[in-house]
């Protein structure tokens, strides 16, 4: 089988085709041919060790895609080739096939949905759930504030946001990608390169401030944001997109009584697997078309790099993803 392959460290030049055998499973494993995997901020990351979770190399990265079961291990119940189906894995899904372990990393593919689609689909919706849902308790009829939302993670908190019945407001640096956001369900939109997001959020929310705070960006975004805040609200920590951490003034968090709540989905998973129940919702949302994913860029696996540069470019609305047999 092909596979993309980083063997050194650096930008995304480093990666290369490389034939592979294909896995072999074991009793508790399942094999799919994958169809496509979408490209994720930390896979730009790990090209350089920049990640939390640094894989050994050679590795093939890649944390999602989708694709249809070729076989399955004796001990697996509930699953059968030909199912198509929605994985993750740690990293490994840039090659036409990978081996997932057990069954609690995969979910059926929606009807109507193509590979491509959910590939894009569970990095994003895990990552909006574990936010909303499980660490700020969203509640219907409060404003939400969705940074980076023409993101994959920002978009699908803008998704879930609005199902869950929150106004939602969301910035981004360039009005045709805003427009694609608020055709997903944003009430309110702003440019942060031409206004400033900060009064235009007391403009619309008459001077109280967003009661949640959703940040896959950073940096000064997140310094900013404690001004745009409402009394007692909850900042959302997802990421560093803008290249750093933030520096937050203490005194407003005091003043105005936030909550700053880091956000790593995957990790509280691994520490408090118990959880891994409540995403058996997420599934059910795809199938009602809640964080159905927005796919602006598509390549080949031999343009592998092509698809990274697209991301850390900003050129991608949604999700880029690698297509297997493209």
């Amino acid at each position: 089988m092909r596979a993309v392959v980083c063997d050194r460290l650096g930008d995304p030049s480093v990666l290369k085709i490389e034939e592979r055998p294909i896995p072999a499973i074991g009793p508790s494993d399942v094999l799919i041919k994958v169809g496509a995997a979408s490209v994720n901020f930390p896979d730009v990351l790990m090209l350089t060790a920049g990640y939390q979770h640094k894989p050994e190399l050679p590795f093939v990265p890649g944390m999602e895609g989708a694709g249809t079961i070729e076989s399955v291990g004796v001990e697996v119940a509930g699953w059968r080739p030909g199912d198509r189906v929605i994985f993750g894995v740690r990293p490994g899904a840039f090659a036409e096939y990978v081996k997932v372990v057990g069954d609690g990393n995969l979910m059926r593919l929606p009807g109507g949905w193509s590979d491509a689609e959910g590939s894009a689909f569970r990095v994003g919706a895990q990552t909006a759930y574990h936010s909303l849902v499980h660490r700020a308790t969203l509640r219907k009829g409060e404003v939400l504030l969705v940074h980076g939302a023409a993101g994959g993670v920002g978009m699908a908190a803008v998704q879930l946001g609005k199902h869950l019945g929150a106004h939602v407001i969301a910035t981004g640096g360039d009005d045709a990608r805003l427009a694609v956001v608020r055709a997903q369900g944003a009430d309110e939109v702003v440019n942060y390169r031409t206004s400033d997001f900060v009064a235009a959020v007391k403009e619309i929310t008459s001077g109280k401030g967003a009661d949640v705070i959703y940040d896959p960006v950073g940096g000064e975004v997140l310094e900013k944001s404690m001004r745009a805040a409402a009394y007692g609200a909850r900042l959302l920590v997802v990421g560093f997109t803008s290249g750093g951490p933030s520096r937050l003034m203490s005194n407003h968090v005091l003043i105005k009584g936030l909550s700053i709540l880091g956000v790593r989905a995957g990790e509280t998973l691994r520490r408090q697997p118990e959880l891994g129940q409540n995403y058996d919702e997420l599934p059910r949302l795809a199938a009602l078309g809640v964080m159905r994913p927005h796919v602006s860029h598509r390549f080949p696996m031999e343009r592998a790099a092509d698809a990274f540069r697209a991301l850390i470019d900003r050129k991608v609305v949604g999700k880029a993803v690698i297509e297997m047999d493209a």
